[in-house]
């Protein structure tokens, strides 16, 4: 399956444009990705702040399948839309979410992980 996934409120606290704080998406993408699935990182970040969110998974061994978009597409589209069977994202509508008192929300992955179980993805 190719899962396509937000950066900032997604796997990190929202502090663009420094990276976030860990909200354990780490362990749920490592499982993913053991599972086979694709990530496909589509993020508003570019060029430095990009480079950041890359350094990011690389330095938690998350291997991505894409960044910005899907890299088969082309084949049959040229839409800017990263194509994906499944989105991980902040502002997605129903989006398990974890609301801070003082900060803005960011994706609760213990959550999210449970609905990923109860529909089969891992």
């Amino acid at each position: 399956m190719d899962i396509v996934i937000d950066f900032d409120g997604t796997c990190v606290t929202h502090e663009y444009p420094r990276v976030g704080k860990e909200i354990g998406a780490t362990p749920v993408l490592l499982q993913l990705v053991a599972l086979e699935h694709r990530l496909i990182l589509f993020t508003m970040r570019s060029d430095d702040r990009l480079n950041q969110a890359l350094k990011w998974f690389k330095e938690r061994d998350i291997p991505l399948f894409g960044v910005q978009t899907h890299p088969e597409q082309s084949r049959w589209t040229n839409s800017p839309k990263a194509y994906g069977d499944l989105y991980i994202d902040d502002a997605a509508v129903g989006c398990p979410l974890i609301y801070p008192i003082d900060a803005p929300p960011y994706v609760d992955w213990e959550k999210v992980k449970e609905i990923l179980i109860e529909t089969g993805v891992i």
